[in-house]
């Protein structure tokens, strides 16, 4: 619309009922009115005229200018009041007084809501207005000082969900991890109150009675599974505090609910595995609550299923990566094996769905360590074999969610721990694989040999071009994440195959290697180290007898 059409425009005016003397005068007015229209258009189409000749055209502006203009926007100070002490004080205040107040008109009117409503409404206002003070760090100190935390902490039992619903929301502004690195103190003494009022047990009460069919205790939920997020976040080892309160027991009912995949659900799983991660407690915990059997009856429908999107994708993902912490517990290595763990995983490699990828992860836990042995030799009896060595063989391109490397690893990872685990019959079936379809598997392992051995090689020049400064474990560290973890793994099933396997498997090494310039002093090197290095994991009797047998195989070697 141009400035002539603008100044044109009128609404049309809305007919109105005639008095008598508007009747009388209606001719002369209508005269009138006529010449007053036809004057009003002369002259508007003269200002147009003016108008559409004197308006300027849009200013160009210049890349500089923009920059400016955005650097003055972002830097300006925005105009309002600052929360200082004595306002933070003042909401505080504010806020006790209305809490203070509705639980007095409840005490008094218990059976009439319509005399306490208007309590409740000013109490989440004042709430509502309680939420500015997670824009200042700096004042949670004020809070927990002026004993704010545990008067929001005892609202989570508020009879009505809608205040308690809205104290979780607030929490969960308050316990922002971004918020909290603004300020270390202010952060430190909001954690430690809400640490010491036992928030966890607090949230987890009014979880139970919330109606995830409402869309506001729906929000509720996720609200609170993030505040746990947020302070084991900022304080890990609040995670066994968490665990101890009834979380992980929270968390498995919550995942075993039959209804349509939704975020709650996502959010659960992943807060599972943060649980999970660096704490044995959690693990023994869950495998006491017999968590081992409920994710493994959640991952069984992916199966046959592949998950409807990406969160639901990244939900199993989670389950698989609880279930691989778990297994670090030996006890959880008998419940596995008795929930029938071990079929399970071998039927998903077999399906060849997504889950494969996550299985492949779980069964290289279930089967690693001396704590694998049962597991191992259970593997070989249900036809293990006749799924593994195909993927040995061969990387599968379709839906392969690991990178070739970590498939690779896995993979020989789990043939590693079998050749160590598997005894009697199971380990001489394990062997006679090697000797199939001339020796097809042993060419592949000095393929593999090879193409790892040049990756470390890389990674090594890699390190001296960077010319950092690190000590020894650091410089270990790095070659084992560039490839020398998986020839360590690689080097020793050919150790083990040589040594217990019939001579023709040496004959077909060493010439193999002979013909690509590699040697057999090459993989000893490779397997001294491995010795010296076996870390931490197990018991110090089992690793002073794996140290030894690998220095046997390589004397026979």
């Amino acid at each position: 619309m141009d400035v002539g059409e603008l100044l044109s425009f009128k609404p049309v005016p809305t007919p109105k009922r005639p008095n008598d003397e508007e009747l009388e005068d209606s001719d002369d007015d209508n005269n009138y009115s006529s010449k007053i229209r036809r004057l009003n258009k002369n002259t508007i189409d003269r200002l147009s005229q003016s108008y559409s000749t004197s308006l300027p055209k849009e200013p160009m502006i210049t890349d500089k200018e923009r920059e400016d203009i955005l650097k003055f926007v972002e830097t300006e100070v925005t105009e309002g009041e600052v929360l200082d002490e004595t306002a933070v004080k003042k909401l505080v205040l504010n806020f006790e007084k209305k809490a203070l107040r509705n639980r007095e008109m409840r005490i008094k009117f218990p059976d009439q809501p319509e005399k306490f409503m208007e309590s409740e409404i000013d109490l989440f206002e004042a709430l509502q207005e309680l939420s500015a003070v997670a824009t200042v760090p700096d004042q949670y100190p004020l809070l927990v000082e002026l004993k704010c935390v545990n008067s929001l902490l005892e609202l989570l039992s508020h009879d009505n969900t809608d205040v308690s619903t809205k104290v979780v929301n607030l929490l969960q502004e308050l316990t922002d991890v971004d918020i909290l690195h603004e300020s270390e103190e202010g952060a430190e003494e909001l954690i430690t109150a809400l640490a010491e009022a036992e928030c966890a047990a607090l949230l987890l009460h009014n979880l139970h009675r919330l109606d995830e069919q409402v869309p506001d205790e729906r929000d509720a939920v996720h609200n609170t599974l993030g505040i746990i997020e947020n302070i084991t976040e900022f304080r890990p080892e609040l995670c066994v505090e968490v665990a101890k309160q009834g979380f992980i027991q929270w968390i498995l009912k919550r995942l075993k609910v039959k209804i349509p995949f939704d975020g709650n659900k996502l959010y659960a799983s992943e807060i599972l595995s943060i649980l999970l991660q660096n704490t044995p407690e959690n693990r023994k915990l869950l495998g006491e609550l017999d968590g081992i059997d409920v994710l493994l009856q959640q991952l069984a429908f992916y199966k046959r299923h592949d998950p409807s999107g990406p969160e639901e994708q990244e939900a199993m993902e989670n389950m698989f990566d609880a279930l691989c912490c778990a297994l670090m517990e030996p006890a959880n290595r008998d419940r596995f094996l008795r929930g029938e763990g071990l079929q399970l995983m071998n039927l998903m490699l077999r399906e060849k769905k997504m889950s494969r990828n996550g299985s492949l992860k779980v069964l290289d836990h279930a089967l690693a360590g001396s704590d694998g042995r049962d597991n191992c030799n259970k593997f070989v009896d249900i036809l293990g074999l006749r799924t593994v060595f195909p993927l040995f063989m061969k990387t599968p391109k379709r839906k392969r969610l690991l990178t070739v490397d970590q498939h690779e690893e896995h993979v020989v990872s789990i043939i590693a721990s079998m050749l160590r685990n598997c005894q009697g019959s199971q380990r001489q079936r394990l062997l006679a694989k090697f000797t199939e379809n001339d020796l097809e598997k042993v060419d592949r392992l000095l393929e593999l040999h090879f193409k790892y051995m040049d990756k470390v090689d890389r990674t090594e020049k890699d390190m001296e071009a960077e010319g950092e400064d690190l000590d020894d474990d650091a410089q270990y560290l790095k070659r084992l994440s560039g490839g020398l973890f998986t020839l360590q793994l690689i080097d020793r099933i050919i150790l083990e195959v040589c040594t217990a396997g019939p001579p023709t498997v040496k004959q077909r090494v060493q010439r193999v290697l002979s013909l690509r310039g590699g040697s057999l002093k090459i993989i000893r090197h490779v397997m001294r180290e491995y010795a010296g290095n076996l870390g931490d994991a197990g018991s110090e009797e089992w690793r002073q007898q794996e140290q030894q047998h690998i220095l046997q195989l390589v004397d026979k070697f």
